[in-house]
């Protein structure tokens, strides 16, 4: 019977609760969309993306279990399991049932009509050598004809059947009993012994010796004598690697051996806790992360951060943050992802701002935010806190990462190993919950440079939220496991304490406000005053800047006063009332105004005429005194205008006299003279080349005697002042754009350009970093130079300005 048909016969023999059992612990198959019929569910059970997505979700004892099944191979039942892995006690019983029952529960593993365990071909798969076995003996011998078979049953003395089936059943039967195959061996030659015993300890790939050609004289000491009673396998064509069937090792390695099992997960050193001690830790920890977490958003609507060219927060930015909020940066992490993943948060082009959601958010109780901030740490498929890489090298914050299904794993682990520990006890040591997390979540990722012990990063981000507290899971965190979110919002509200609606103002210039602010409160004394400190207290502290900020964002000094004495527990202290007079009082006695040009004159009227001209308007003129007007309008445009209406101005210098608008004739400073003609050209300027500049039907010798007669061209001397002329247009156009170049590095680069020869120069990259490279096959494209790179060894285009020294190659 196919897989696939045991499976859905197997779901279609449930009950109603057992198969929602299952659809529950596999929802990635029960959904996107509902399947129609068991059969199709079956099918989306054994598909190997299905089969990999769960597989992380499984207890060391599940993994060991299905390993061992996987080594077994088809014919598995419960008992041939139960003493692979000497599960013989009633205890070790009991415990493997209950690892048959998760498997089960998880369409893992089933039991077909004739009593054997099945398991989905692709977990079958997962282990390439299961146990450090090869395949069965019934699978190696596939290919195996039929003569083949018989010659093995009869040197083991064994008489043929007649088919090939009943002598491979006849073969699979004799190598099954442990105690046949032992007393085999043991009358075999030592070098045999020797060879099985080696090749059953070790894993297959570790014994795996290649044979080329025919097997007599290249074979390892003592093969032939296993190939010949199938105690070693070979391909038919004597090729590829001698392989041991898995019934032989597990024979050979003895009845003492057994896989590994460990159905108990492991005894932590416990102290005994009450439960007020554990809410009481976990209140003072959720509410800080709280008022932390809202004053690192806070800090992000009032600035965005701005992302990495490479993607991300980075460390400056997220200094930036934890400053404004007074957190640690494992505490600004974790404030950034979980806003980002509950939809807090947004990307914006070079900036990640807030979302509309943030709004809402922010006016909600502390403890309805920290449960939005929770239920998405939960969920991360990250660790957020994580701030270095395998390399040592720092990693930004919100930098898009493929999702990490062994992080989140690590978080679901972590819960349910706390949810484990016995009621009024906790570990001693909150690094023990690592080796429990290890057990429930094998698979899970805590691979993190920062961690001093296994899985110590997630167990912090756990502290440091609150669901964990004093070595065990609080309530905050007990509900967070069990996914139930209606009695996670009503504890969060029963453990932190309501917004604080009014601060304590005293007459130090300090507003203190314990616990978390409001939106309300906070908005107020983030407008009026600096933040000093954040937490479970925060300060503000008032000056003549921080008021003057609250007057330049359109605040009057009476709305001011009548907001901060409605949001103080107590009269405002006069220091503070004299703060905003005094700083109202000068505020605004000095204005700027926006102008790109002024207009003014000795006549009134006239101003107001201009001012009040329709065909100005679009000048925008305002005003300033009865004879100065002021204009948005360059002064050019505002000269055009006014003259199109028929008036006469004149402009003005920056000085204040009156500007001469004298057009000077357009005349060249010398004559130009004609260009050299080896520009950029390959190799040396020859006698053919000048001879091109003569007149064709000048005769030999009179070109020989012009050219004696004639003095030698003089170059046009170069800007740097040494008083060299330049040799070449070419050494002219280079000086022309390197600026950064001595005469001789222009010399050296025109040359390579002239010639062909290769250079190494000095070159500053557009990110600002300083490299040396090789080039050659220069052409010069102003103000570029096109070059075959010998380090990229690819064409790069480079910018002459950006070189900065010139070398030999």
């Amino acid at each position: 019977m196919k897989s696939r048909s045991t499976l859905a016969t197997w779901l279609s023999e449930l009950d109603g609760s057992r198969l929602a059992r299952v659809l529950a612990m596999r929802k990635d198959a029960a959904s996107s969309p509902e399947p129609r019929s068991v059969g199709e569910l079956a099918d989306r059970l054994q598909r190997p993306g299905s089969v990999a997505l769960v597989l992380p979700q499984l207890t060391l004892p599940c993994l060991q279990a299905a390993e061992a099944l996987a080594a077994l191979g088809a014919g598995a039942t419960r008992d041939s399991l139960a003493e692979l892995l000497g599960s013989t006690s009633p205890a070790a019983v009991h415990a493997l049932d209950a690892t048959l029952e998760a498997l089960s529960d998880r369409a893992l593993v089933w039991q077909d009509g004739n009593e054997a365990l099945r398991m989905p071909t692709p977990l079958r798969e997962a282990w390439s050598t299961p146990l450090g076995l090869d395949a069965p003996l019934e699978e190696l011998l596939a290919g195996t004809t039929s003569e083949e078979l018989r010659g093995m049953l009869a040197v083991l003395g064994i008489k043929p059947p007649g088919t090939k089936q009943q002598r491979l059943a006849a073969l699979v039967e004799h190598h099954s009993d442990a105690k046949r195959v032992a007393a085999l061996v043991a009358g075999a030659p030592a070098a045999t012994r020797k060879l099985l015993e080696q090749s059953a300890r070790s894993t297959p790939r570790q014994s795996l010796f290649v044979v080329f050609g025919a097997p007599g004289p290249d074979l390892r000491p003592g093969a032939r004598w296993a190939l010949d009673r199938g105690l070693l396998l070979q391909d038919r064509h004597r090729y590829g690697p001698v392989r041991m069937p898995a019934e032989v090792a597990l024979a050979l390695r003895g009845p003492d051996w057994h896989a590994p099992f460990e159905p108990l997960p492991p005894v932590p050193q416990l102290v005994p806790i009450t439960s007020s001690e554990v809410e009481r830790e976990a209140a003072v920890a959720a509410t800080a992360f709280a008022a932390h977490a809202a004053s690192v958003l806070s800090a992000c609507a009032t600035a965005p951060p701005t992302r990495l060219k490479s993607g991300g927060i980075g460390a400056r930015e997220l200094a930036r943050l934890g400053k404004a909020a007074q957190a640690d940066d494992a505490v600004v992490r974790i404030a950034l992802e979980t806003a980002y993943a509950a939809g807090l948060l947004a990307r914006d082009g070079d900036r990640v701002p807030p979302t509309e959601a943030y709004d809402a958010w922010a006016e909600q109780e502390p403890a309805e935010q920290l449960a939005v901030l929770l239920r998405a740490w939960r969920d991360l498929p990250l660790t957020p806190t994580r701030a270095r890489d395998e390399d040592n090298k720092a990693l930004p914050a919100l930098a898009g990462a493929p999702d990490c299904g062994g992080c989140l794993q690590a978080r679901h682990g972590l819960l349910t190993a706390a949810a484990g520990l016995p009621a009024g006890q906790g570990v001693k040591l909150a690094s023990e919950l690592g080796p429990l997390v290890a057990w429930h979540r094998p698979l899970a990722d805590d691979a993190s440079p920062e961690d001093t012990a296994p899985f110590s990063t997630v167990i912090r981000e756990g502290e440091l939220l609150g669901v964990l507290a004093r070595g065990a899971l609080s309530p905050l965190g007990a509900h967070l496991a069990a996914h139930a979110d209606e009695e996670l919002d009503i504890t969060a509200r029963r453990l932190l304490p309501p917004a604080t609606t009014t601060a304590r103002i005293g007459a130090d210039l300090t507003a203190v406000v314990t616990g978390t602010p409001s939106a309300r409160l906070a908005a107020l004394l983030d407008s009026t005053a600096d933040r000093e400190t954040s937490g479970t207290a925060s300060v503000w502290r008032f000056s003549a800047g921080s008021i003057r900020r609250a007057l330049d964002a359109g605040r009057t000094p009476d709305d001011i006063t009548a907001d901060l004495a409605g949001s103080s527990a107590t009269a405002l202290p006069q220091p503070l009332t004299y703060l905003i007079a005094d700083t109202a009082r000068g505020h605004g006695r000095v204005r700027i105004a926006p102008a790109a040009c002024v207009i003014h004159g000795d006549e009134p009227a006239l101003l107001a005429e201009l001012a009040a001209h329709r065909a100005l308007s679009k000048l925008a003129l305002r005003q300033l005194a009865p004879t100065v007007l002021v204009s948005g309008s360059p002064p050019a445009t505002a000269l055009a205008a006014l003259r199109a209406a028929g008036y006469a101005p004149v402009a003005e210098t920056a000085g204040g006299t009156v500007r001469v608008e004298k057009r000077l004739p357009q005349r060249a400073a010398a004559a130009v003279p004609p260009p050299r003609r080896n520009v950029g050209r390959r190799g040396p300027r020859t006698t053919a080349t000048r001879a091109a500049d003569m007149p064709t039907d000048a005769g030999m010798d009179v070109l020989a005697d012009r050219l004696l007669k004639a003095p030698p061209t003089a170059p046009e001397p170069d800007p740097f002042g040494s008083g060299v002329p330049f040799a070449t247009d070419t050494e002219e156009i280079v000086s022309g754009y390197a600026k950064h170049l001595s005469y001789s590095d222009v010399r050296q680069v025109a040359h390579a350009i002239d010639t062909g020869a290769a250079i190494t120069v000095e070159y500053i990259a557009t990110s600002g970093n300083r490299t040396v490279r090789t080039l050659s096959d220069l052409e010069l494209d102003p103000p570029y130079l096109d070059a075959w790179c010998h380090l990229r060894e690819a064409e790069r285009v480079f910018t002459l300005s950006r070189i900065h020294g010139v070398m030999p190659a």
